[in-house]
């Protein structure tokens, strides 16, 4: 995906500007050529030479339009996005603890293979990127703010509890992801580790879809891995009597990489869950780089700007 944003977007208002400068100039070369009819006999000239003396300057003015279209672009701080590789990238691991990553589908439950498999993934994660740790379920807790220290990382992903009661909170460890790594001048990416059950907002797929578009305006990749089989499966802290089973939404975990250019890995297994934490590290260099065009393009415009200064003081220089 390529786009391109601007940062003082306010200021592209000015490109009505740009009609006003056509006008004005059709205008004032037919002002010019009423002028200049009075004092000579242009169209005889014509006649005899084959040539009009009295051209539109339509070079001159092609050339005005782009200087002025490049500045309007350059201060309303033109950035081009773009889909490239990079091996400097910041990550934040968010983890589900609500209640259901206790269902036991996954030896020895969701929760601890989600936990081993990320700690090895620090482990062969071999840039020096900065990896924040957040957990949610009713809320989102930030465990770990982005760092270069991987076992403090580890630390945290090892004091990492089930929140038995509450709900799970997708939108909000989207949004908290993506506000820890706004400020991030590298690659972005969220690996998230759920089952997929969102339970919290009353229009939970309206919440999920501004959610990623959040992410998505910030250049977020979002790898998300289910942890879950779309089997139902008792919840792990209640007996099996009570009849309450686990939710495995695999349609929600797709939509949310998909959108945002990244990877759903299904994770029915822990050897599944592994192998998904390996491909991201190996693919590590994918990220969402920008170019800053403004300094470019006001060196164009400067270059322009002198030519068309040598066009009017040599083909189209009016003679007294």
């Amino acid at each position: 995906m390529t786009e391109i944003t601007f940062n003082h977007p306010l200021y592209l208002w000015l490109l009505l500007s740009i009609p006003v400068v056509v006008i004005s100039h059709f205008y004032l070369l037919r002002y010019s050529k009423k002028k200049a009819m009075k004092f000579a006999n242009f169209e005889t000239i014509k006649r005899v030479t084959g040539k009009s003396l009295l051209t539109k300057n339509l070079t001159v003015l092609t050339i005005r339009i782009f200087i002025l279209l490049f500045v309007i672009l350059a201060v309303s701080g033109s950035v081009l996005w773009y889909e490239g590789k990079t091996n400097n990238h910041n990550f934040i691991i968010a983890i589900d603890t609500s209640a259901s990553m206790l269902t036991k589908d996954i030896h020895p439950n969701r929760l601890e293979a989600a936990k081993e498999y990320a700690t090895r993934f620090l482990t062969s994660l071999k840039t020096d990127a900065k990896v924040g740790l957040i957990t949610f379920s009713a809320v989102t807790f930030v465990n770990q703010v982005p760092t270069t220290n991987k076992n403090d990382i580890k630390k945290a992903i090892q004091e990492i509890k089930v929140a038995e009661a509450g709900g799970t909170d997708i939108p909000g460890a989207i949004i908290t992801g993506t506000n820890l790594l706004a400020t991030s001048d590298k690659g972005k990416t969220i690996i998230l580790l759920s089952d997929g059950s969102s339970t919290i907002g009353t229009f939970l797929e309206d919440s999920i879809r501004q959610a990623v578009e959040y992410a998505q305006n910030d250049h977020v990749i979002i790898h998300t891995i289910g942890t879950g089989t779309k089997k139902e499966n008792p919840i792990g802290y209640l007996p099996e009597y009570y009849n309450v089973t686990s939710v495995y939404n695999e349609q929600a975990l797709q939509d949310i990489s998909n959108k945002t250019g990244g990877t759903y890995f299904p994770g029915a297994a822990a050897q599944q869950i592994d192998d998904a934490f390996k491909t991201i590290s190996e693919d590590a260099d994918k990220a969402y780089l920008n170019i800053n065009l403004s300094p470019w393009l006001m060196i164009i415009a400067v270059i322009l700007l002198f030519i068309e200064w040598g066009l009017i003081n040599t083909r189209f220089r009016k003679i007294p």
